[in-house]
């Protein structure tokens, strides 16, 4: 029996984040629960979402793993987003990390080429 993984995103303003997650995530939501709370799935029973809840949003921290890190990363750009960071780190693994409209971390990893 496989396993759903719901990775949560809790933003302030669900108006402003959820064009933000669009470009970032490159497609429109695969499904609303309420009219605050959208969510993506980016592969078989993964999914991530936000949902509005002021005064909890801005610690969240995800990264999610893809196999061309360049492309995903050009692709963002081509949306109109830049990313806050990069990383390389000695094992040879990449990290490319963007932060929301309410600081909340996510990155997207993947190995050196």
């Amino acid at each position: 029996m496989p396993l759903d993984l719901f990775a949560g995103i809790p933003v302030n303003d669900y108006a402003t984040a959820l064009p933000w997650y669009q470009r970032l995530l490159g497609t429109p939501p695969t499904f609303f629960p309420h009219h605050t709370e959208a969510v993506w799935e980016l592969a078989e029973h993964r999914y991530v979402y936000i949902v509005q809840r002021p005064g909890q949003a801005g610690n969240a921290v995800h990264t999610i793993l893809v196999d061309d890190l360049d492309t995903r990363v050009a692709r963002i750009a081509d949306r109109g987003l830049q990313p806050t960071s990069r990383e390389t780190y000695a094992e040879g693994m990449r990290k490319v990390t963007y932060h929301d409209p309410d600081g909340n971390e996510f990155g997207f990893g993947g190995a050196a080429h």
